[in-house]
């Protein structure tokens, strides 16, 4: 229907229930049917003119009645009293009397029949037409603010497959009351009760300002069921306007970690990386890749991008260029392989970097034990010859990406990671450098975590393979990681191995379980079959071992470990022999290396040529 179409309908509506509420009028005041006195058809042309008017002046016409509230009632209140006080202005002008109870009960009459044309319609609207029993009946989590807009929109969105039928909330004030006809039937224990009483087929959370950790409380709850789970879209997205209250979307394994998020310290970072060079090894792969995008939003004069694989070098470098192409940051690109010393002193000579952050590394455990001279080629001498590119172009800060494996490790991926923390530590005894190492656990959706080879497995149709149910893990996101070495390397005085706050380690199948879960299947769907632990695992990560624990935390989420024994010259032996050694013994010595405890006292670095 066109506005013009719709204005007519209205206007014909509205002089029909003003001659109405007239006729009526003069019918209860007087008793009879006999009322068109000349002071009565005086007073209806003067109402049914100044209605129209005052309706057009407030723009009574153009409103969208199916979303009206009290606003709209406020203005069927000004124009009816408006057109009733003109009418006793025009009783006194030309009769000189005005007929007070007629018009009070013309006023009442009129105002009623007004409004409740509108709001008829408007129920008919939400009862009838927007009720459809195909809709999907609908459980919404929050009966606040979020959850009341989310239950109007569905309400009154005829195309929307969803039908709000209850509120969960834990608020006890609000339990057995009704909103927006709606009722809040009881808390979060009530869930999978709720769900199985009222049929439910979705379920959204509508409570923007949840804590990760308890949206993983709540997701838990809807697990039991098998009504599907989506929420609201990020709080910021909202207020920003980027999509809309009723664009929901699937939750998603990041959002069950139960981490708050991360604070930055902006002018400690940004006065190491504003309009200074900065260096990124390993750029193209997970970790690397995020460092690159975390510090472009720092404005770094030139960010050189080094890598090994160059589809992915490519890949992020196109991105960044799209993403920032009107910021005046350079962006360069260099294939090369940490395992060239040359290449990497060149590369050091030629850009002189103020901070390097070495991410470039061999992580996949099951592959270092089948090949640990490769662990040794590029986690320990790839490591060094950066390292010792860094001291020698007078680098202020070089930052290694280090792991949790690294602690009492069983592996020889972890084994190698602690020595090149040993390695970075030797270089800062006698460097101007300030070197220093970053420790944290698995990232979610890295090239080498479980959560990718979970998803390929769940889209076969399954099992999920977990080598223990009683294997834990450590987890944060990529952005969060990055975002914390980043932090890490400008609070660095040099030497510190520095461990990311991991919050709570999590279970590898309650992992497996929440992916079944947010995949839309059900655990005899798809199962989850034990293979048995793989070489090199452990079934729980340490980030600090007793010894390197430090009292002092100097990030809320950032602590200092104790600088450890170095064992550097039995490091420069491994580098010297390791390939004359076979697989196992070479695997052996690395191992025993990196689980040395005994006291000793450390060692300047020796000087290898590779």
């Amino acid at each position: 229907m066109t506005y013009q179409q719709r204005l007519s309908i209205f206007i014909i509506l509205d002089s029909f229930i003003i001659l109405t509420a007239i006729f009526i009028s003069g019918f209860l005041v007087n008793a009879t049917t006999k009322i068109f006195s000349f002071p009565i058809v005086i007073s209806a042309v003067t109402i049914l003119l100044t209605h129209q008017y005052f309706s057009f002046r407030l723009k009574l016409y153009k409103k969208a009645w199916e979303y009206a509230s009290i606003g709209e009632l406020i203005i069927i209140l000004k124009v009816v009293s408006y057109s009733i006080l003109s009418a006793i202005a025009i009783q006194q002008v030309v009769v000189q009397e005005t007929f007070l109870r007629l018009l009070a009960v013309t006023w009442t009459l009129h105002l009623l029949f007004i409004g409740g044309s509108r709001f008829v319609w408007r129920l008919y609207r939400d009862t009838v037409i927007n009720k459809s029993d195909t809709k999907n009946r609908t459980l919404i989590i929050g009966a606040g603010s979020a959850g009341t807009m989310v239950t109007r929109q569905l309400l009154k969105d005829n195309e929307s497959k969803l039908r709000p039928v209850a509120f969960i909330d834990d608020n006890k004030r609000k339990h057995h009351l009704d909103i927006l006809g709606i009722p809040v039937i009881g808390g979060i224990n009530s869930i999978a009760d709720a769900v199985s009483s009222l049929e439910i087929d979705n379920i959204i959370i509508a409570i923007p300002s949840l804590s990760k950790k308890e949206l993983n409380t709540i997701f838990q709850e809807c697990a039991k069921t098998s009504a599907k789970t989506m929420i609201l879209p990020l709080l910021e997205d909202l207020v920003t306007g980027k999509v809309s209250v009723n664009q929901f979307r699937d939750v998603q394994v990041d959002d069950l970690l139960g981490r708050d998020p991360v604070e930055l310290d902006i002018n400690s970072i940004s006065s190491d990386i504003t309009n200074n060079v900065v260096l990124v090894t390993g750029a193209g792969g997970s970790i690397g890749s995020e460092v690159s995008r975390q510090l472009a939003k720092f404005k770094p004069k030139t960010l050189v991008l080094l890598g090994h694989g160059e589809n992915s070098i490519y890949s992020i470098e196109l991105e960044l260029r799209e993403s920032y192409r009107d910021s005046g940051i350079e962006f360069i690109t260099e294939i090369a392989d940490i395992q060239d010393a040359n290449k990497m002193m060149e590369i050091m000579e030629s850009y002189r970097p103020e901070v390097v952050y070495h991410a470039a590394a061999h992580k996949h455990v099951p592959l270092m034990e089948r090949n640990p001279e490769e662990a040794v080629k590029n986690n320990i001498i790839g490591t060094l010859n950066v390292a010792k590119a860094a001291d020698w172009t007078n680098v202020k800060t070089f930052v290694m990406v280090s792991t949790d494996k690294a602690v009492n490790p069983t592996s020889v991926m972890g084994a190698s990671k602690k020595i090149a923390e040993m390695i970075v530590q030797g270089v800062n005894q006698t460097s101007k450098t300030k070197f220093v190492a970053v420790r944290f656990g698995n990232v979610l959706g890295s090239r080498g975590s479980v959560i990718p080879l979970f998803k390929k497995q769940i889209e076969k149709g399954g099992p999920i393979t977990v080598t223990h149910p009683d294997m834990v893990r450590y987890f944060m996101t990529i952005p969060e990681a990055s975002r914390l070495v980043i932090q890490a390397g400008a609070l660095a005085n040099g030497g510190e191995v520095f461990v990311l706050d991991m919050g709570d380690p999590v279970k590898i199948v309650d992992l497996a379980k929440n992916l079944i879960k947010l995949s839309g299947n059900s655990f005899e769907d798809i199962g989850i079959e034990f293979t048995g632990i793989r070489p090199g695992e452990k079934l729980f990560e340490e980030l600090l071992k007793e010894d390197e624990i430090h009292d002092e935390q100097i990030h809320p989420k950032i602590y200092v470990g104790k600088t450890a024994r170095l064992y550097l010259e039995e490091i420069d032996e491994i580098i010297t022999v390791y390939q004359n050694l076979d697989r196992n013994t070479l695997k052996e010595k690395i191992l025993i290396l990196a689980n040395k405890d005994e006291t000793s006292k450390p060692k300047e670095i020796m000087s290898v040529s590779i």
